[in-house]
């Protein structure tokens, strides 16, 4: 195995292992408890996968992008620079936004509006962090990664205009301010 796709798989484990520990010390979630939904999303996203491997057109799409991973030194890098940067980008956020950090579309106890940081490029820089990082897997790791990007950027979108309603609601005044600011997942952009 290329030491570049170590480097990514490594990259992909901290992130893992840093986002559960610091989800322990997130406040208290209060209100209507949606976890459940939440979990039936990510399930319904697991069978959706493990279906379409059921399809040959897809196994054999799969098992070819298995065997294919980027041999130029210089696009795993560059793959590998941006896992990087944006699981960083994640962690940054995720240490900024502190103990107001919960699962997509809860309440928190004693909310606070975090504008600053990260939060004063775009309104999610979590999702954004993590689709750039996904985008960097695809380009140094392969194709393997592809079928991420589009399962998981709808649902990022979702939730962030989901939880924008929510922030609407808890920040009437700040919030419809802050997002004339700032994008929701692209500076300048989207």
């Amino acid at each position: 195995m290329p030491i570049f796709h170590r480097i990514i798989l490594a990259l992909w484990l901290v992130f893992a292992v840093y986002w559960a520990i610091s989800a322990i010390s997130a406040k208290r979630s209060v209100g209507k408890a949606t976890w459940w939904w939440h979990l039936v999303i990510r399930l319904a996203i697991a069978v959706l996968i493990v279906l379409g491997v059921q399809f040959p057109a897809i196994r054999h799409a799969l098992q070819t992008a298995l065997r294919q991973h980027p041999t130029n030194i210089l696009v795993q890098a560059s793959g590998t620079l941006l896992v990087g940067l944006g699981i960083a980008f994640a962690i940054v956020a995720r240490v900024y936004i502190g103990r107001n950090w919960g699962m997509p579309m809860t309440r928190k106890e004693n909310p606070e509006l975090v504008t600053g940081g990260p939060y004063s490029f775009v309104r999610h820089p979590i999702y954004t962090g993590i689709l750039i990082a996904l985008l960097g897997s695809v380009i140094g790791y392969g194709l393997i990664w592809l079928p991420a990007l589009p399962l998981l950027a709808p649902y990022f979108i979702y939730s962030a205009r989901r939880e924008e309603a929510l922030m609407g609601e808890q920040f009437p005044e700040q919030y419809p301010a802050y997002m004339q600011r700032t994008k929701m997942l692209l500076p300048f952009v989207l």
